[in-house]
């Protein structure tokens, strides 16, 4: 086989293992991805500035603890797609390890930053070919905003009761070290589509 036959041979099994999103099925399911993301994004939000307001730093560890899983699940169990925060340095194993499709798209948003580009515009949507059937995959960066600092920044950044906290709650924490504008994880979503 020539060599530019089997490059464009190549090129072509890539194309149509990851197909685009064109459908317009899967444009709408694009957009109740991105709903999902915004909707799980403001909520937390919300619940974390009005827990620091309340308590300090201190007490907002329960928040992202309780209330995020809790806002995750109500959101999965509605839209019928799974929904969960996946981070490359998670603080909880058990919810937030991402699988290999969303570890290269946060290596890739890392990389993205470091390259210049804001962490609040990164996404990544793809329709792949699972065992259960074509689904939609979606992760949408969480940037490391300044409020985030007390709980995720340097050791200089997050206050001792703080710190003593989260090391009683969390025993194999990984979360630490970030600086503001950085890629704390990400809001991920996984939609069966047939």
């Amino acid at each position: 086989m020539r060599p530019r036959f089997a490059a464009l041979l190549l090129a072509m099994t890539i194309s149509v293992a990851r197909p685009a999103l064109a459908a317009p099925a899967a444009d709408t399911d694009l957009a109740e991805a991105r709903a999902l993301s915004q909707e799980l994004v403001q909520k937390l939000g919300a619940a974390l500035k009005a827990q620091l307001a309340a308590g300090g730093p201190e007490s907002a560890v329960g928040v992202c603890r309780d209330l995020a899983p809790a806002i995750a699940g109500e959101l999965s169990r509605r839209s019928g797609a799974r929904v969960a925060r996946v981070s490359l340095k998670m603080r909880n194993p058990l919810l937030g390890t991402p699988d290999a499709w969303e570890q290269a798209a946060l290596a890739d948003f890392d990389a993205a930053v470091a390259g210049g580009q804001p962490a609040d515009k990164l996404e990544r949507a793809e329709v792949v070919d699972e065992p259960a059937g074509r689904t939609l995959r979606y992760v949408k960066a969480i940037p490391a905003a300044p409020l985030c600092m007390s709980c995720h920044g340097g050791a200089d950044a997050i206050p001792a009761p703080v710190a003593a906290k989260i090391a009683a709650e969390y025993p194999h924490d990984r979360a630490v070290g970030y600086a503001p504008g950085q890629v704390r994880g990400a809001v991920t979503i996984r939609k069966r589509l047939d």
